[in-house]
């Protein structure tokens, strides 16, 4: 049973040795020739004004968390849907449950202000 995922291991292990490598590479016969220009933030090519790290209002990571958890909650309809008939009416109704709290969610975070943007 294993044996069936050791292409996948063989892939994952590969693919971890050559990102390694390649950083390794690049930090090791990289140029590094480090200049106050180059440490400035880069704005475009407009000359930056101000700090480069500035604070960022809590509404821009909640509407990011928003977005990813209900994405990803969304991507659980591909696999129902591929297995709806053999899932029935059993799974008709939990599919209709999840809906539910999924919307639940929606509505509590519209409730509250989280989607509005000022």
């Amino acid at each position: 049973m294993l044996d069936d995922y050791l292409p996948l291991v063989i892939i994952i292990v590969f693919s971890i040795i050559l990102g390694v490598l390649v950083i390794l590479l690049g930090t090791l016969f990289g140029p590094r020739r480090p200049s106050e220009k180059k440490a400035m933030p880069y704005e475009s090519g407009m000359v930056p004004y101000g700090p480069g790290a500035r604070r960022i209002h809590v509404r821009y990571y909640l509407v990011a968390v928003l977005f990813i958890l209900f994405d990803i909650e969304v991507v659980f309809f591909l696999p129902w849907a591929v297995a709806f008939r053999e899932l029935g009416l059993p799974g008709l109704a939990l599919m209709i449950i999840f809906v539910i709290i999924l919307e639940v969610a929606h509505l509590f975070a519209w409730k509250k202000g989280a989607l509005e943007w000022e």
